[in-house]
């Protein structure tokens, strides 16, 4: 198993992973706003989720205990923070989900917990030299979670991601996005174990042009 990753980290196997995940991304944007296969990448959205979340994961390079348990309890706080938001509307405000996300227990998406654990654990990499002190860091970086919100937010309606009550999207759901995301990032810099991972940022920014370039061509429609 180690010489099996050790070979996918391999110098030639990164630069075709730089490569492949920036190129997973350009085909999702034109698949999705391609009118004649916007049905065939809506479903592959889980696929391509997970799949990101997979290579994330291959580039970690210190698996101890402490970091096996923050991809736990990422996954899971994000999975029960979002069962709480549906069911009770509390949190984020009045929502729910619909298909494109897959496959749901209790109406949530079981991939929902992997996107809070590839949003958090990448904003935490890449925030990680800007300040020497957990508790900034974390509030920084859930800065640039909620910043890359404001961008999922339209396109996630347009795409049947979710929806929300009445078409509007609640300042309350920014506000509860900075609060979770601020305590799970602030879990990711406490815990033993390194955060290095070449492959974060340029997932963090890959997510941001993604969604901005959506945006904007939804804009100007």
């Amino acid at each position: 198993m180690y010489s099996f990753l050790n070979r996918l980290r391999s110098p030639i196997s990164q630069r075709i992973i730089f490569i492949v995940l920036p190129l997973m991304h350009i085909a999702g944007f034109i698949g999705l706003q391609f009118p004649p296969t916007q049905a065939l990448f809506k479903a592959l959205v889980p696929f391509h989720l997970l799949s990101s979340l997979a290579l994330l994961l291959l580039f970690h390079m210190d698996w101890n205990r402490s970091a096996l348990l923050f991809c736990i309890v990422a996954y899971l706080v994000g999975f029960i923070i979002e069962a709480l938001g549906v069911h009770t509307g509390i949190i984020f405000g009045s929502y729910h989900y619909g298909t494109t996300l897959g496959w749901k227990i209790i109406n949530i998406p079981l991939i929902i917990g992997a996107n809070w654990l590839t949003l958090i654990y990448s904003a935490g990499v890449a925030a990680q030299h800007w300040h020497r002190s957990p508790f900034v860091k974390a509030l920084l970086a859930a800065l640039v979670v909620v910043g890359l919100d404001v961008l999922i937010e339209p396109i996630a309606i347009r795409l049947d991601f979710w929806q929300w009550v009445d078409n509007t999207i609640p300042l309350q759901n920014y506000v509860a996005w900075y609060i979770v995301s601020f305590g799970l990032l602030w879990l990711f810099y406490v815990l033993p174990f390194q955060k290095q991972n070449r492959l974060a940022v340029v997932l963090l920014v890959c997510q941001i042009v993604f969604f901005a370039a959506h945006n904007i061509v939804y804009f100007i429609e």
